[in-house]
């Protein structure tokens, strides 16, 4: 065999040992880490469109169900820690359109009682106005 050969056999027989040890590694470690990644990021934003306010029980379940989804975590527990990570993205995800609901129905609100006003205000003008035959 001459260099280029050698260098290329070692590459691919490194290459391969670098995948046996990767398979080795825990297949559900990181689908486990991933989903724990998402749904802190999904609390994250059910708190910013103002969740606690607005949905407190769906809000306090998904950081405890996160919280939990942790621990498993730190206990490599990871398929535990992956059903409560999608848990909590779920309930996360329910206090935020609940959140954004409550949000656009006050919005209704004002802009129905300023449709309101406005139409008495146009029947008050009208109705001083004198009639014309």
């Amino acid at each position: 065999m001459d260099t280029k050969s050698m260098n290329l056999l070692l590459r691919v027989g490194a290459a391969a040992a670098v995948l046996s040890l990767a398979a080795c590694a825990s297949p559900e470690k990181t689908p486990a880490t991933a989903a724990v990644a998402v749904s802190h990021n999904a609390v994250e934003n059910a708190v910013s469109a103002g969740a606690p306010e607005l949905a407190p029980a769906e809000i306090t379940a998904a950081r405890d169900k996160m919280m939990r989804a942790n621990q498993a975590l730190a206990a490599k527990d990871y398929k535990t820690a992956r059903e409560l990570a999608i848990q909590a993205q779920a309930d996360a995800r329910l206090a935020q359109s609940k959140a954004n609901s409550a949000k656009a129905t006050a919005a209704a609100d004002a802009l129905n009682e300023d449709l309101r006003v406005l139409r008495q205000e146009v029947d008050r003008a009208n109705s001083d106005q004198p009639q014309q035959q």
